[in-house]
């Protein structure tokens, strides 16, 4: 029989041949890779572009405040591990047309390979450390300004000032090691590190209560955490997003129960306290709100019941810049 007089011979002849192809064809390999950590919201005139550096495991027992067994019944509520939280360092960049700032600088290389990624996620946000002209720190744990230096020690943002509360440089570059407990000195040791390039060349400063570093944004003593743990508000065409640091490590548990503290507390009636006046401060006045630790990009809107709270992430959705806004070039 001729196939070509013979369609359905000739459709079986070409169904035969696709089947045999598709079978000797090679699935692509796995690609392994992860998007690029920014995401991006419009804060009336101003930018603000969240950056992730990476993560680390908490396990729940640094809680404090709370039986176990029912920080272990939340964080089951959430389908955490009570064995170990993944806790992100995220970094924040505020373009207000006048300044590049960014707010904290991540973990860096003080973690390992699970961080150390703000300097490429500046990048593939479309600007360079370079850039930024001012880096706000909420306070000097390593988790907040091992990202201030490289490898070597050497600084990575070329044309920044650091700014951070007087009363957390005192605490931090000021001590006197002989009174720092062995357990800590190496936090200590990490602080300094990463502040003394800046320092040698003039570029940290310190600003006392009530003083701004710059004049698009609202500093607030909020100790506790860290003796100068510091929130910066900025507000712009009647918008505003707060930066509140590490007032929160565990979504699971403090936003329900923010009478629960953490072991890195150095005061754990006063972070306690912190917490609960910012966040029904951020409830209260309906705005963003932006902290270290929450899942990326860690930014969303606090709701209020009672002595509870209950955080609402921001959604994903198209990016819209008010067109009078210039970017610092």
């Amino acid at each position: 029989m001729n196939p070509k007089k013979s369609p359905n011979l000739r459709n079986l002849l070409l169904a035969l041949t696709l089947c045999s192809g598709a079978a000797s064809a090679q699935p692509p390999a796995q690609v392994k890779t992860q998007a690029p950590g920014y995401f991006r919201l419009a804060v009336g005139d101003y930018e603000v572009t969240a950056l992730y550096d990476g993560y680390n495991d908490l396990s729940p027992t640094l809680l404090k405040g709370m039986d176990p067994s029912k920080i272990r019944a939340l964080l089951a509520r959430r389908a955490q591990d009570a064995a170990g939280v993944q806790t992100a360092f995220n970094a924040f960049l505020i373009n207000t047309g006048e300044h590049l700032i960014l707010v904290d600088t991540g973990a860096g290389r003080c973690i390992g390979e699970t961080a150390g990624m703000l300097s490429a996620n500046i990048k593939a946000a479309g600007y360079q450390p370079e850039q930024i002209d001012t880096i706000l720190l909420t306070h000097l744990h390593l988790d907040h300004v091992c990202g201030l230096v490289d490898g070597n020690h050497q600084p990575i943002f070329a044309n920044a000032t650091v700014y951070a509360a007087k009363a957390e440089a005192d605490f931090w570059l000021n001590s006197d090691m002989k009174n720092v407990p062995e357990a800590a000195r190496e936090y200590f040791k990490i602080a300094q590190d990463s502040t003394q390039p800046y320092i040698a060349v003039g570029r940290f400063k310190t600003f006392a209560p009530g003083e701004s570093p710059i004049a698009e944004v609202k500093v607030a003593a909020e100790p506790g955490h860290t003796p100068g743990s510091t929130t910066y508000q900025f507000t712009s065409k009647g918008q505003s997003i707060l930066f509140m640091g590490d007032l929160i490590h565990n979504l699971a548990v403090q936003f329900d129960h923010p009478e629960v503290s953490i072991s890195f507390d150095v005061n754990a009636q006063q972070a306690i306290d912190s917490r609960a006046k910012v966040f029904s401060q951020v409830a209260d006045d309906k705005i963003w709100a932006a902290a270290a630790h929450l899942p990326f990009p860690g930014i969303g809107h606090i709701g209020k019941i009672d002595k509870h709270f209950q955080w609402v992430p921001v959604e994903y959705g198209p990016y819209q810049r008010a067109a009078n806004v210039p970017l610092v070039k």
